[in-house]
């Protein structure tokens, strides 16, 4: 059991998963937000395995288990018969690496203290893909798109609404790490609105200049 004096809430995490919290503690003294956000990340990640986890794998389990509907709500159970899939996969080409029970344990621990802070016992489709891909082994490009794949539309499209849901979970990683402050805080509406903006303004400069190309 462990008490989170900020928000005044109980969380049951795993004794593996308490001495990980411990070591990621001793990187506070690390002075850049950036390198020190990344520093903890990359040590949670190694953690749980998922370093060893592509991309393209953890794309193909999602679809195994369809989970196509980002609004479902899945159960621990659900979870964890995902999970499994996963770190099987992993253990097969990695077996000194992986222990499946314990990464199973860990990976949920860390999924439900990300996105189930109320320990309702459910997490959406769409939080349990985003943290696992923002996690897995992969170029930064790839990553982008994969995370932008689970909320565009057909035709590769994102909204405003659709572009904060990413947002909004892509930064519950970092909030539950202690560093959202450093990211803006955990209001999105502002990035969402500069993102749009800037496509508006690249969108003028390109008629703009189509139009000059005319003349």
């Amino acid at each position: 059991e462990r008490k989170h004096h900020q928000t005044q809430t109980t969380c049951w995490d795993h004794p593996k998963m308490t001495e990980l919290y411990q070591s990621l503690a001793d990187l506070n003294n690390v002075r850049f937000s950036a390198y020190r956000t990344a520093m903890k990340i990359r040590r949670l990640q190694k953690a749980l395995c998922l370093d060893l986890l592509d991309l393209s794998v953890a794309q193909n389990t999602f679809e195994q288990h369809k989970l196509n509907n980002n609004n479902q709500l899945l159960s621990v159970p659900d979870v964890i018969n995902c999970l499994t899939s996963i770190y099987d996969g992993l253990e097969q080409e990695h077996k000194d690496l992986v222990n499946v029970p314990l990464c199973v344990d860990m990976c949920l621990n860390w999924l439900l203290n990300v996105y189930d802070t109320g320990r309702s016992g459910k997490i959406r489709v769409l939080s349990m893909k985003i943290g696992l891909l923002s996690l897995s082994k992969g170029h930064l490009e790839d990553k982008y798109k994969h995370l932008f794949s689970q909320v565009a539309s057909a035709g590769d499209t994102c909204d405003p609404r659709q572009l904060g849901l990413l947002l909004h979970e892509a930064i519950q990683i970092p909030r539950q790490l202690g560093e959202v402050a450093a990211f803006g805080g955990s209001n999105i509406e502002p990035s969402v609105r500069s993102c749009f903006q800037l496509r508006c303004i690249q969108t003028v400069v390109q008629m703009t200049q189509q139009q000059q190309i005319r003349r």
